[in-house]
């Protein structure tokens, strides 16, 4: 599952192909090959925008395009839906590709699968031809809207009720914290099905897909946020919202499909911390290798060598978690007993992003603090990675639980 095959070189071409009589890490030719179109993708477009897209805030809609046009928003999408099927995998090569430069542009990449992967995990036919085929062409985008104000990681302290209504649901409620809510043409919703909204039950938690254009649907604010800009998160007002019956998700009661969605999506995650981590200790490398103090270059320094060293060994143990997590995950294993592998490698890549981001701009010194440079943006969009989409300190209860429970290494 490494990447590439020439000798010497890290992150940054090619990695070399490990092999032995009883495992394969290579990647095989088509993931290859993704990666290399990926590669340059992100050094020739998605580099030179980096900047601009964290000051300005903008949505790139240039590099929606060029994703577009490469294939590569249908990258976790069968074929039969007019996807790649390259899978979990395929999308966190690329997402790692291009957060070597810009978390932001990686982002819009991971969104073609958080909101889809419930449908595509329980969904009718009807529901993948309508809403997951024009994903892959580029044609409509979406959002997942899970958390509230008042429930984050309390997922079960959620208040958005949705009420039957013959052949229909009534939803109401506020949700927030949403990635690309103002660009979205339809939201994977979940909503209290239950009577009293304060259950907590996980039968009383149902999903729906919510179309942009239905009357009661609303973009309420945006935030303003410390990095990770230009994809905007911001809340959804939902007000009387009718949702026809075959908008519902799988079962009634789906608050393990919003579970399985998000175990799944680990890996993805993970990957957006891993190739943060590659490139801001490219970023410092280069730039180590260039200034001199004290008669030397920086990186003629032991102390800087080992912290080069130290990171760039955690780099690659994030990067087998992840790529592990994502075979996983492509062969259906996201299910509960899953769960501490998958947790691992979202824990692991992401605090290995901060960590990298802090050590590169360390490295830099004063000149790493300054917006000449681009460590200081890494270090805004690293601690973002351990925040969404399950906490570290999630990631911590649901890994050790799998350990108190004997999921791991035990006969």
């Amino acid at each position: 599952m490494g990447a590439g095959t020439g000798p010497g070189r890290l992150w940054r071409d090619d990695r070399p192909v490990l092999r032995s009589a009883l495992m394969d890490f290579a990647l095989s030719d088509e993931l290859l090959a993704l990666q290399e179109t990926c590669r340059r993708i992100a050094r020739d477009k998605v580099k030179p925008r980096a900047r601009e897209i964290d000051e300005t805030g903008e949505y790139p809609q240039d590099l929606f395009e060029v994703f577009r046009d490469a294939g590569l928003l249908g990258l976790c999408i069968p074929e039969d839906l007019g996807g790649s099927g390259a899978g979990i995998l395929g999308l966190t090569i690329a997402i790692e590709e291009v957060a070597k430069y810009s978390n932001t542009a990686a982002l819009m990449l991971l969104l073609t699968r958080l909101p889809t992967g419930p449908v595509m995990i329980a969904g009718s036919p009807d529901q993948n031809q309508r809403y997951i085929a024009p994903i892959a062409d580029g044609s409509k985008r979406a959002a997942f809207c899970l958390s509230e104000p008042q429930a984050g990681s309390d997922v079960m302290g959620m208040r958005t009720k949705a009420v039957r209504d013959g052949d229909e649901w009534v939803l109401n409620g506020t949700k927030c914290w949403i990635s690309g809510v103002v660009q979205a043409d339809w939201y994977t919703v979940f909503a209290k099905t239950s009577d009293d909204v304060t259950e907590r039950n996980h039968n009383s938690i149902s999903a729906f897909i919510v179309e942009r254009g239905w009357e009661g649907v609303e973009v309420g604010s945006t935030d303003r946020k410390m990095g990770v800009r230009g994809v905007d998160t911001g809340e959804l007002l939902l007000s009387n919202v009718r949702v026809p019956a075959a908008n519902v998700i799988g079962e009634i009661g789906g608050f393990q499909l919003a579970m399985q969605g998000l175990n799944s999506m680990r890996p993805i995650v993970a990957a957006r911390g891993i190739g943060l981590a590659e490139g801001a200790l490219m970023y410092a490398t280069e730039y180590v290798k260039e200034r001199a103090a004290f008669r030397k270059t920086i990186a003629d320094m032991q102390g800087i060598q080992w912290e080069i060293a130290k990171v760039a060994t955690e780099i690659e143990a994030a990067r087998l978690l992840t790529y592990r997590a994502a075979w996983m995950a492509d062969r259906g294993e996201y299910t509960k007993e899953h769960v501490p592998m998958l947790s691992m490698s979202k824990y692991y890549a992401t605090e290995v992003a901060v960590k990298a981001s802090n050590i590169a701009l360390q490295m830099l010194g004063a000149a790493g603090y300054m917006k000449d440079h681009m460590t200081e943006l890494y270090y805004r969009d690293a601690k973002q990675l351990t925040i969404v989409e399950g906490t570290s300190q999630v990631q911590l209860g649901l890994i050790a639980r799998g350990v108190l429970a004997h999921d791991l290494w035990w006969d």
